[in-house]
């Protein structure tokens, strides 16, 4: 069956969108790429020494990337992340077809080219766990030079900083090979209470009222009691995956960076946004929300570690039922009370 989503359109759209980036000689580019890809080998040994997890090396692949590879390469996870809401939504009675298929594709496609298109500008890097067969590390060059120069940081120390936070995600897949398989499970269960004939027309308008400063990010569409349950679970996981990058990025960081105070200092103030447009944009797509899972993520890390150590922590990742709840994100004794 066709897909709802032009996907090539969204990589066209959203490379034009993100642009170039910022200039640089082709010494430059050569020699970024090469220590990133340095940095992001130096840092498998590095997290595998402070956080006791073994995960084998090179098992998944590391892209240095431009804003138009990083485009080009979440479209891909896109598709297979949205391929359960997609079929559960064409198997649902009121389905569009036909002309009204191939027409809500392409508003589907822009739709995504455009959210691609601006986060490209934004991301530094990212692991793809749903990448076959085990995922892969995506480093954006163009946007960490962008910052490394913006915050006067050290190029060096910048690079192998925001290496260690992302080999710190792919540490965690694949060292934690059942996570991969819950959280596609999660979206799965999510696609099952989807109603097909409101998602989009709901989902506008909540952008909509967004933009006017009014409204919540997108996500609050997503309003029925089993609704919020999947993503109140899934707002757990990702505190804890992505918290657990920050505190293994600030914990390696001082033994082997010697500017990571600065650096550390001068990224969480960019980390709130700069400007009206920025702000409006982050609310409307989510991205106030994930900024919260970094800071409470990284809290309930530190909280169970201090009080049990790192290798009792490591409990969390033994099974799906040792996860954190959202409320126990926010409250580390419960999560040791209930799983140690």
């Amino acid at each position: 069956m066709d897909s709802m989503v032009d996907w090539e359109l969204a990589v066209s759209l959203g490379g034009r969108v993100a642009g170039n980036g910022p200039v640089v000689t082709a010494g430059e580019a050569d020699a970024a790429v090469a220590e990133l890809r340095a940095a992001a080998d130096r840092s498998t040994g590095l997290v595998r020494e402070f956080t006791g997890l073994t995960a084998a090396e090179r098992t998944a692949p590391v892209l240095v990337v431009d804003r138009q590879g990083w485009v080009r390469a979440n479209t891909e996870a896109f598709a297979v992340m949205l391929g359960p809401v997609i079929d559960r939504l064409q198997e649902k009675k009121g389905a569009p077809t036909g002309v009204t298929r191939a027409v809500g594709a392409r508003i589907t496609g822009g739709e995504v080219g455009l959210l691609l298109g601006f986060l490209a500008s934004k991301v530094l890097g990212q692991f793809d766990p749903f990448h076959e067969p085990a995922g892969r590390l995506l480093l954006v060059a163009p946007n960490i030079v962008h910052v490394e120069r913006e915050l006067h940081a050290d190029p060096s120390d910048f690079r192998l900083w925001v290496a260690l936070h992302e080999e710190t995600h792919r540490v965690q897949f694949t060292a934690v090979p059942w996570m991969r398989d819950h959280l596609f499970g999660e979206i799965g269960a999510l696609a099952d209470t989807m109603d097909p004939g409101s998602l989009i027309d709901d989902g506008l308008k909540r952008v909509a009222e967004a933009v006017r400063g009014g409204g919540g990010s997108i996500f609050d569409v997503l309003g029925s009691p089993e609704q919020k349950a999947i993503v109140d679970r899934v707002t757990g996981v990702m505190s804890l995956l992505e918290g657990h990058a920050d505190v293994v990025m600030d914990g390696v960081g001082p033994q082997v960076i010697p500017s990571v105070g600065s650096i550390r200092a001068g990224f969480d103030r960019r980390r709130k946004g700069v400007g009206v447009l920025d702000r409006v944009l982050r609310k409307a797509l989510g991205l106030d929300v994930k900024m919260a899972q970094y800071r409470d993520g990284a809290k309930f890390v530190r909280g169970v570690v201090d009080r049990v150590g790192m290798a009792e922590f490591n409990a969390v990742w033994e099974r799906s039922e040792h996860l954190p709840t959202k409320a126990e994100i926010a409250d580390p004794d419960a999560w040791v009370a209930r799983v140690l």
